[in-house]
């Protein structure tokens, strides 16, 4: 009886530590989709902005363009055609430029200020 207890013990085990142990698993992630429009911005401060795209009342931050640079960026989440407001905020804080009712089609270039 003790060896059939061991036995049954025994096969359990092994079944347990087959059932938990590794798995290969492989996660992948969806492929980003492109903008479909982009914003050249031209910052001619002497330090960097934060970009926003407000869109139906959703602000968007787009990317930071460093002082006196130029950068193209895409524009996700915005078809073309569409109305926003562009918004660019120096890392100081002090000031904000924007500039409304701009429509997004292609590439659409700001200069700052």
């Amino acid at each position: 009886m003790r060896k059939l207890v061991w036995m049954g013990a025994l096969a359990a085990s092994a079944a347990a530590s087959t059932a938990c142990g590794p798995r290969r698993v492989e996660v992948t992630a969806a492929q980003p989709t492109a903008a479909a429009v982009q914003l050249a911005v031209t910052n001619t401060l002497s330090q960097p902005v934060n970009i926003y795209v407000v869109h139906e009342g959703t602000d968007t931050f787009v990317r930071q363009v460093a002082a006196n640079a130029s950068e193209t960026v895409g524009v996700r989440g915005v078809p073309s055609g569409a109305t926003v407001t562009l918004r660019a905020v120096p890392v100081d804080g002090r000031n904000t430029y924007t500039r409304q009712d701009v429509v997004l089609s292609g590439t659409y270039s700001w200069r700052l200020p």
